[in-house]
């Protein structure tokens, strides 16, 4: 029996946050489910209101990595997150790089391993690492 595997993260904003992970993840929209030609028909189709709460659905292009979700919840994030991810560039320059194009995107760098990897931050505080 096959399977995929989804990442769910919780936020206040999905759509701009997916912009940052788009970026940093190199990952695109994922498309509705069929028969649905938009997310919102989709929303609706759960008796739920498309305007009210947002989520976005990514997916890596190639088809390796797992999809991930991001879904606006009402709370704000008062906790450590449990899991991260973890970005690898294949080198240490590839993590200089990729680091300073995510700081510009709206993340924060919150620790440097030299040689090792940078612990860093979306623009919500999802802490994740960009390792070589």
């Amino acid at each position: 029996m096959a399977f995929h595997v989804d990442l769910t993260l919780d936020t206040r904003d999905a759509e701009s946050l997916a912009e940052f992970w788009k970026l940093a993840l190199g990952y695109e929209d994922e498309p509705p489910p069929a028969p649905f030609t938009t997310r919102a028909e989709w929303v609706a189709s759960f008796g739920e209101d498309p305007s009210t709460g947002g989520g976005a659905w990514l997916r890596d292009p190639s088809g390796v990595g797992p999809r991930l979700s991001l879904l606006d919840v009402p709370e704000p994030k008062t906790a450590k997150n449990r899991l991260h991810l973890d970005i690898r560039t294949g080198q240490w320059s590839g993590v200089e790089a990729k680091s300073a194009e995510l700081v510009a995107a709206g993340g924060s760098v919150l620790a440097v391993f030299e040689g090792h990897h940078i612990v860093m931050a979306d623009p919500e505080g999802n802490e994740f690492c960009v390792a070589p």
